[in-house]
């Protein structure tokens, strides 16, 4: 099993440090967590091995493959 996000500490920290409300947590991004935690991580580049494990995670899609709903 790969390893995933603590969620428990993300939680945590946005509930009780950050005194969000769970609405406002769960509509956040990643990048305005990590920002609104204070991690200077966004300062560094992106390396291509971040780009391809991006690009492998989310993939493009075709107008064919696109749910219409």
């Amino acid at each position: 099993m790969s390893e995933g996000f603590d969620w428990p500490s993300l939680m945590r920290a946005g509930l009780h440090g950050l005194a969000l409300t769970p609405d406002a947590f769960w509509a956040l991004t990643p990048a305005e967590l990590q920002l609104m935690l204070g991690s200077d991580a966004s300062k560094a580049p992106m390396l291509s091995a971040g780009l391809a494990a991006l690009m492998a995670a989310y993939p493009d899609k075709t107008k064919d493959q696109v749910d219409e709903r």
